[in-house]
């Protein structure tokens, strides 16, 4: 069984996962990064791959991925680096990224590379469902690979079922329509999109992301889901601690429960 399905089954609420930049603060950190969240109790994890375009993040996201890309991250260079993950590491391990460079990188060898160096899955925010559903679906199948796709409030009912019906992982809940980035609080607006996702009774898990930064929201987004992502904060932290992700994660986790 795939490791993300197999999280789920065996555990439907109070999922955390963390999303960190492959390649910041250090070209060379990615490995202790991902043992450090599992060894914090991190249940999953978001590797993102940089790019020079990346237009559903925020400032802080932004910042990391163009520091990585200076440090001279690659997507090679990162499932280089990932090559023995799976002698010591045990969660889900999902690659986030814009499609761009996991075309120029082909899109079969990503994924047989993938399946190969042990990631479970893939969140591609560019990538149209309907390209999904024509050309990459079955290629990614044929890996065991999940594709995750993206749903926000302005996210069609249809639509969101199709996705439901189309895809087997979970659905990534943006929390909003804007960039990522930390919010204090959610509104009303947002507090009714949250029921109105959980009233469809959709047949795959939910994780919320997008804005996740202090109890409040936290504990807010997890009552209307399977779980929590959280980016920004950790990379903003983790720069504010000079790469000890050790120290980064404490301090998350801490802000998490104030």
């Amino acid at each position: 069984m795939n490791r993300i399905n197999h999280l789920f089954s065996t555990k439907q609420k109070d999922i955390l996962s963390i999303y960190f930049c492959a390649g910041f603060p250090t070209l060379e950190g990615t490995v202790d990064t991902i043992k450090t969240l599992e060894k914090k109790g991190i249940q999953m994890i978001e590797i993102g791959i940089p790019f020079s375009d990346p237009m559903a993040d925020g400032p802080v996201i932004q910042h990391a991925a163009t520091c990585a890309l200076k440090n001279g991250m690659t997507l090679k260079l990162l499932f280089h680096q990932l090559k023995d993950i799976r002698k010591e590491v045990r969660i889900p391990l999902i690659l986030m990224g814009y499609l761009n460079p996991i075309i120029q990188y082909g899109f079969e060898n990503f994924c047989h590379t993938c399946h190969e160096t042990g990631i479970d899955g893939v969140i591609i925010p560019d990538l149209p469902f309907k390209d999904y559903m024509e050309e990459y679906r079955a290629i990614a199948e044929r890996h065991d690979i999940k594709i995750i796709m993206l749903i926000t409030p302005e996210t069609s009912e249809e639509r969101i079922r199709l996705i439901d019906d189309n895809t087997d992982g979970f659905i990534y809940m943006v929390s909003s329509t804007a960039i990522t980035g930390a919010q204090h609080d959610f509104n009303a607006q947002k507090l009714a999109y949250f029921q109105r996702i959980a009233n469809m009774k959709l047949r795959n898990p939910r994780m919320i992301g997008f804005g996740i930064s202090n109890r409040q929201t936290f504990e807010t987004a997890a009552a209307y889901a399977a779980g929590i992502i959280i980016g920004s904060k950790f990379v903003a932290l983790t720069d504010e601690e000079n790469g000890n992700t050790e120290r980064a994660t404490d301090r998350l986790l801490k802000v998490l429960k104030e």
